[in-house]
């Protein structure tokens, strides 16, 4: 088998802004960074703007201070697209609903779920919780009626309200009109 010749990129790698965000993600400022690597505040901030580029020894004992690989900076960042009405449909529960979700099902921090709920559509007749740390709804367009255990909220577009993931709660769309929302649920951050 023949092998397929490469060509080198002289294309510059742009790794300044993700070790800028390394650094800011820590709280860390340049002034620390530099005390840390016995590199200038200059040099560091002019590769953070990516008008020079570190040797790889510099990069190496940059990396350990800001506990990110030398090989996370190169990576190409997973990205993932979802086009309007092309997410893939879900069920959480319900009558009348149309969920779509629009985050990467590999996606485990937060799940984004698109809602398009009937006139008269509503969720379970009791009280549900979902599993996840924080639950947000964002009402689009429309009005939702959000029903908790102690409360109820009357959400118009635009509103948004935020609860606790584990907190039983149900919804109604009281109205001859639909509903668009987001679920937002952000899962805990020690799984």
């Amino acid at each position: 088998m023949k092998a397929l010749p490469v060509e080198p990129s002289n294309a510059p790698v742009a790794i300044g802004s993700r070790i800028r965000a390394a650094r800011q993600s820590q709280r860390l400022t340049i002034e620390q960074v530099a005390a840390a690597t016995g590199l200038t505040k200059g040099f560091l901030s002019r590769v953070e703007r990516d008008l020079t580029s570190p040797s790889v020894a510099s990069l190496v004992t940059l990396c350990q201070v800001l506990s990110v690989s030398v090989g996370d900076l190169f990576a190409a960042p997973q990205t993932h697209l979802t086009r309007r009405d092309e997410g893939p449909r879900i069920s959480l529960g319900g009558h009348g609903i149309v969920e779509r979700l629009l985050t990467a099902r590999s996606e485990r921090r937060v799940q984004l779920i698109q809602a398009v709920i009937e006139p008269h559509g509503r969720g379970e007749s009791e009280l549900y919780a979902v599993d996840c740390d924080v639950d947000v709804l964002h009402v689009i367009s429309g009005s939702l009626r959000l029903v908790m255990s102690q409360e109820e909220y009357s959400l118009l577009a635009g509103d948004t309200v935020t609860f606790p993931g584990r907190e039983p709660h149900s919804w109604v769309n009281d109205t001859d009109l639909p509903v668009e929302a987001l679920w937002i649920l952000v899962q805990p951050t020690s799984r």
